[in-house]
């Protein structure tokens, strides 16, 4: 049949699924109707080996012959040796923007950790916030270069880092989008400037951390913030940052403990997801088994720290952080906690392996170290030495003997 308005007024639809009606004058123009009685136009036409159809738009939105001439310049197109199907998908992902690459990167690199992607998004919210509607494809590598700059006046190594993020973008985009023929359509990475004229800034390893006559302040300065009257987050936050301290565990392992990962009657914590992929078991001092004790009868759910952050678990402390620096006028981030208890474990002569165990480092060229048999309970007494010696520091009155901590292990 011919369609026209009365024709496709008067067509019932079908009892389920689809049915379409094809016009007899057009070739490729149909009405497609669904059992919930939507009407929609579309043209098909087979290119190559496969039939292309395109949904040129409801009934209503579009008449009879409004529809017919839209089709007729898609069909024009085939004609001429054109794929306006894989054209407009073509069209669509050259406007794709680098907010709709981010949470398709997100959404597809499905072995991400929840705080990487947290420090993904800070990333893109500090580094490219005026960038997120801005078409991928438009992001030059002259802006690149400048935004590189213009980042590293504040902080090189935070510069650098945005960089990474976007260079994996646009790789992640080099792969995602591409042609009917599989090229790419985004063939060139932008941040490759930054390589090829050597932009890059250097990466200075900090060596910052929080020395012996520091560690007082400090501790008075946690112990305030998780104190009896101390609103919620700010206990899980000073209760956080101990246990950072006195097992040198990373952010994202600390942030990311749930009940299951404790132990308390073998006096155990364990880390499944860790950086090297490796799990990590590691033993309870004794004060470490008591603030665990503790926030047990605190806090219900499956977090160790719960908060309003995704999955609903504790993800910034850095308000508190802040607030621990003014008050103790200590500077620090959370790796120096790491690096404390690392030059802690070295300055008290803690076997070379043991420190290894403790803070899950691989020994990628060590062949002695392969036939160790980890066992947790060798790691129990350094736990407890380390542990023992920094609250003894940390709780030393002003005048107090303080022993010299060798800083250069760091």
């Amino acid at each position: 049949m011919k369609l026209t308005k009365s024709v496709v007024d008067h067509v019932e639809p079908p009892a389920a699924g689809q049915a379409f009606y094809r016009d007899a004058v057009l070739r490729g123009f149909a009405l497609r109707v669904t059992a919930g009685g939507i009407k929609s136009f579309v043209v098909e036409k087979r290119v190559g080996d496969r039939v292309r159809r395109k949904t040129l738009g409801r009934y209503g939105d579009l008449t009879v012959e409004q529809a017919r001439k839209r089709a007729e310049s898609f069909l024009g197109k085939v004609a001429d040796g054109v794929d306006p199907v894989t054209e407009a998908a073509i069209e669509r992902a050259r406007k794709v923007t680098l907010a709709e690459v981010f949470e398709a990167y997100v959404a597809t690199r499905k072995g991400l950790r929840p705080a990487t992607v947290f420090d993904y998004r800070r990333q893109m919210r500090k580094a490219f916030g005026d960038w997120q509607d801005r078409p991928l494809a438009s992001i030059s590598k002259d802006a690149v270069a400048r935004r590189h700059a213009r980042l590293g006046e504040a902080s090189p190594a935070q510069a650098n880092n945005a960089m990474r993020v976007l260079r994996a973008l646009f790789n992640f985009a080099h792969h995602q989008y591409e042609d009917s023929e599989g090229h790419s359509l985004f063939p060139e990475n932008p941040v490759s400037r930054l390589s090829h004229t050597r932009a890059w800034y250097p990466d200075k390893r900090r060596r910052t951390w929080i020395a012996p006559t520091q560690l007082p302040a400090w501790f008075a300065a946690v112990e305030d913030l998780r104190g009896a009257e101390a609103p919620y987050y700010d206990r899980a936050v000073g209760d956080l940052l101990l246990l950072l301290l006195l097992t040198g565990l990373r952010r994202g392992e600390g942030l990311g403990l749930r009940w299951s990962d404790i132990d308390l009657e073998a006096r155990t914590l364990s880390i499944t997801e860790t950086k090297n992929r490796e799990p990590l078991l590691l033993p309870l001092s004794d004060f470490l088994a008591e603030l665990f004790t503790e926030r047990r009868r605190l806090v219900d759910g499956e977090w160790v720290f719960p908060g309003t952050g995704e999955h609903g678990r504790l993800m910034e402390p850095r308000p508190q952080m802040r607030r621990i620096t003014k008050v103790s006028g200590v500077a620090f981030t959370l790796h120096d906690l790491r690096r404390t208890f690392i030059t802690v474990a070295e300055s008290l002569d803690i076997p070379y392996y043991a420190i290894k165990r403790l803070v899950n480092h691989k020994m990628h060229s060590d062949v002695t170290a392969g036939y160790i048999v980890p066992n947790v309970d060798r790691l129990r007494g350094p736990m407890q030495q380390i542990t023992d010696y920094m609250l003894r520091i940390a709780r030393e009155r002003e005048g107090g003997q303080v022993v010299p901590i060798r800083a250069d292990h760091g």
